[in-house]
């Protein structure tokens, strides 16, 4: 046995360990998929945060979190006798196998954007074997909704509903921001919402058509705002200004100086 698959074995007695109706840990005991699942979505997005900080270590950490989210799931199928751990990774081996023929079978490797276009279509056909219907079945209602928004997109790009470019976005944006405005002056809460909602839709288009990840680029933004932000605070700090006190000019001079540091 190798020593990744001593340790995992080793993970999956934990595992069940820890699940032990006699023995076992209450809290542990007490969960099921729907109260585990928001610590799974949590635990991507912290090695997300991991591998955009270039943490090694953290990474490493992270992903053993990951894996024991996984470990987890799998020992609560196993105890309704739906499937085990094993079940699961020889699933995920087959389906990778499945999707690259140009590795594992006789297709020619192709250009990079040849390669997502098989990968894509042997979805849909998993996805119609299946008996998922429609060409936007099965986007999980969980994914955050930029995320969500660029994959609805996708989908529909595949099977021929898209933009020409990303140029042709353009003036999408501007009609939805448009319509913003106008449920704005009609003082249409409900329409102020829809309308806002649609203007997101198109910017987190424009991002596909510009091979930008809208969640990646938003996380970004945010980062860039908490770290001029903290700058900001400390500038005012060593001027001796309360933050409570500050008028938008006093704010907009610590914005502009923070700016201009970078």
């Amino acid at each position: 046995m190798s020593a990744a698959a001593g340790r995992l074995e080793a993970l999956l007695q934990l595992m069940r360990r820890l699940r032990d109706p006699q023995r076992g840990c209450p809290w542990d005991r007490a969960q099921d998929f729907a109260t585990i699942a928001p610590h799974t979505i949590e635990e991507a997005y912290e090695l997300e945060d991991a591998i955009a900080g270039g943490e090694a270590a953290r990474i490493r950490d992270e992903l053993g979190d990951l894996l024991f989210q996984v470990v987890f799931h799998a020992q609560l199928a196993a105890e309704r006798g739906w499937f085990e751990f094993a079940d699961v990774a020889a699933g995920i081996h087959d389906k990778l196998v499945r999707r690259h023929p140009h590795v594992f079978g006789d297709a020619a490797p192709g250009a990079e954007a040849d390669l997502a276009r098989a990968w894509d279509e042997a979805k849909a056909r998993e996805r119609a074997a299946a008996g998922a219907g429609g060409a936007l079945a099965g986007v999980a209602l969980a994914l955050p909704a930029l995320a969500r928004a660029s994959k609805l997109a996708r989908r529909a790009g595949a099977v021929g509903f898209d933009w020409f470019d990303e140029r042709a976005v353009r003036p999408k944006i501007a009609e939805e921001l448009r319509e913003t405005e106008e449920a704005i002056g009609a003082g249409d809460a409900a329409a102020v919402e829809e309308e806002l909602g649609d203007v997101l839709f198109a910017v987190a288009n424009w991002a596909r058509l510009l091979k930008v990840d809208p969640e990646s680029a938003l996380r970004a933004a945010n980062r860039k705002f908490e770290r001029r932000f903290a700058a900001m605070e400390a500038l005012a700090q060593s001027r001796g200004w309360a933050l409570a006190d500050l008028d938008a000019a006093r704010w907009e001079e610590l914005w502009t100086s923070v700016k201009a540091a970078e």
